[in-house]
């Protein structure tokens, strides 16, 4: 039977929602669907399908949900996200990124446009009511910012409720100059629950104490937190002397001296801008005490990289998982169920056990 998850809306009245979010296998497993097929998830950024006749396969949310995708870009260049999945027999069809005509299946010889429609389908001739629109690939909501491509197992998903604020906060950064560093970007092995991950990213709370390299350069005083919909900020102002971006006045925070903004996505995606560019973290469960971690980077500015708050993401990335993984460890005390939140530094933290509680009703 499934807890009765509950999060007070006042943040001074909460308790913190129960340890069975991070311990109990079948809320893990109702998670799947609950909150992440409806969910926006990354697949790739648009250098991956530049050309017409381009696929690029990869998997919704790789070692939870395992839905196979592939996006493509059709003859008149537009985009497609289309299930990767044979309408015969259930065959991947698109196994690495690759250039095609058409999308063909080379067990039985099914074939497929670009966007996903039947063409053909060899000795099917004396088949009833063939083909019909099952035939087809099933086709999938597709949202791109900038370079980068999104979408959601939820076929009428909207994006505007996730998306909208960041987008409208950093409209004036040039972001097809942002370009992919595959030599700076990894993966993290965490062993702990990937809801643990999330809400120790969206506090500061823990700045001074875990991660001193990083409040040398932030000033933790003015550090604040904006709630939206499905999504908040993290606002890091760096200190007198250390690097800032340079904003302009059509920005809304010209005059900060704005070292890093932490966007982060529900339920599992975070967007950090520096001056010298983005680095994107994909929170992907594996299991229910083990989580992967993609750090995936973009330079805007290499002659600012290592500089502020952006510097040093390996270091600061160990400091976290040493913290959270000693969590995941205390939370099976027996003596623990519910903690408290700070009313002015647990802001994210509340906003994240809310959104868990609401998905789960």
């Amino acid at each position: 039977m499934q807890p009765d998850f509950f999060v007070h809306p006042d943040i001074a009245k909460a308790q913190t929602i129960s340890t069975e979010v991070y311990l109990s296998e079948n809320v893990f497993a109702a998670a799947k669907e609950k909150i992440f097929a409806p969910s926006w998830q990354f697949a790739c950024d648009t250098d991956q399908v530049l050309n017409a006749g381009a696929a690029y396969p990869f998997t919704f949310v790789e070692n939870y949900l395992q839905e196979p995708l592939v996006i493509t870009c059709d003859k008149q260049d537009k985009l497609h996200c289309l299930s990767n999945v044979c309408t015969h027999r259930g065959n991947i069809l698109v196994d690495k990124p690759c250039q095609l005509h058409h999308l063909q299946c080379r067990y039985h010889g099914r074939r497929f446009n670009l966007d996903g429609a039947f063409t053909f389908m060899p000795e099917f001739n004396e088949v009833e009511n063939f083909p019909s629109g099952s035939d087809d690939l099933h086709s999938l909501p597709l949202f791109q910012w900038g370079k980068w491509l999104f979408t959601s197992l939820q076929h009428d998903a909207s994006p505007e409720p996730y998306f909208r604020e960041m987008i409208d906060r950093l409209s004036w950064l040039p972001l097809d100059e942002f370009k992919f560093r595959p030599d700076l970007s990894r993966d993290y092995t965490v062993e702990a629950n990937w809801a643990l991950y999330c809400e120790n990213y969206l506090e500061g709370f823990h700045i001074p104490f875990v991660h001193a390299g990083l409040n040398a350069v932030i000033d933790y005083g003015t550090y604040t937190t904006e709630l939206f919909r499905y999504s908040n900020l993290q606002l890091g102002l760096a200190k007198d002397d250390e690097l800032a971006f340079d904003l302009p006045p059509s920005s809304p925070d010209y005059g900060k001296r704005v070292g890093g903004y932490y966007f982060w996505i529900f339920p599992n995606m975070m967007f950090n801008f520096y001056p010298w560019g983005l680095s994107i973290n994909i929170v992907r469960p594996v299991t229910i005490s083990r989580t992967v971690v993609s750090f995936l980077t973009y330079v805007w500015d290499e002659t600012k990289l290592e500089q502020g708050a952006g510097s040093n993401l390996f270091r600061v990335e160990m400091e976290d998982e040493e913290v959270v993984q000693a969590v995941q460890r205390g939370i099976r005390s027996r003596f623990y169920t519910h903690g408290r939140y700070s009313v002015t530094r647990e802001q994210g933290t509340h906003h994240f056990h809310r959104l868990l509680a609401e998905a789960f009703k």
